[in-house]
């Protein structure tokens, strides 16, 4: 059984869809980002990052796990699953992994701060990062261009690009005329495993209505700043 303490996030969902897609058993565990439960000291012992996801592994002796990619690995390796055992294949996932986490989270995550949750709106920032995003964007578009999937098969690398992906509107970054882009994020959204990831631990917000999205804004401008 795992442990999985999370909110709903884009990096919350990564720790979750894989945890649909491998089938393994897990509870899970709400992390109020808005009251700043990340920050109490029972979930610093677990992640002292005090961000979210993290998981505890009761089937390798209560083993706490935090960084969602770290999370990610830890479950294809144990299941053998979405993360190849040969050099070169795993290498493929891996890198394409890494990209979601040193460029389009990143980007994505700063588009978010300067685009949505800033009161002050600060161009030159907010054009920074969502350009850098689109960039990425295109980098990931001349891949799927070549491949259905980042890594030759569906894998982690699927799951953490997409899960930051599926959010580019909150961002305020078009993906029009990323054909190849736009077609992968679609296979994926249909996934089942997929569908019941992102619902925890609640379903989507729905964005484009303005009350939940004003909601959505106050809490994170709190978050930002802890």
């Amino acid at each position: 059984m795992i442990d999985l303490y999370t909110a709903a996030t884009p990096n919350g969902w990564k720790a979750s869809v894989t945890l649909e897609e491998l089938d393994l058993p897990y509870e899970t565990h709400a992390i109020n980002l808005g009251t700043g439960e990340q920050k109490e000291e029972a979930f610093l012992k677990i992640s002292p990052n005090g961000r979210i996801p993290a998981i505890v592994d009761r089937d390798e002796g209560d083993l706490a796990i935090f960084e969602s990619g770290a999370i990610m690995i830890h479950l294809a390796e144990k299941t053998g699953r979405l993360l190849p055992t040969d050099t070169a294949g795993r290498a493929r996932v891996i890198q394409w992994l890494m990209f979601q986490m040193g460029g389009i989270g990143p980007m994505m995550g700063q588009a978010n701060v300067f685009f949505r949750y800033f009161p002050e709106k600060i161009q030159p920032a907010i054009d920074r990062y969502q350009n850098e995003s689109r960039r990425l964007f295109e980098v990931l578009e001349r891949r799927l261009q070549e491949s259905e999937w980042l890594a030759d098969d569906y894998s982690i690398a699927d799951i953490a690009n997409w899960c930051w992906v599926r959010i580019h509107g909150w961002s305020g970054v078009s993906t029009d005329g990323l054909d190849a882009l736009e077609g992968w994020m679609e296979r994926i959204k249909e996934r089942p495993a997929v569908e019941r990831g992102i619902a925890v631990p609640t379903p989507p917000a729905q964005t484009d209505d303005e009350t939940t999205a004003a909601k959505i804004v106050e809490s994170a401008r709190s978050m930002v700043q802890r």
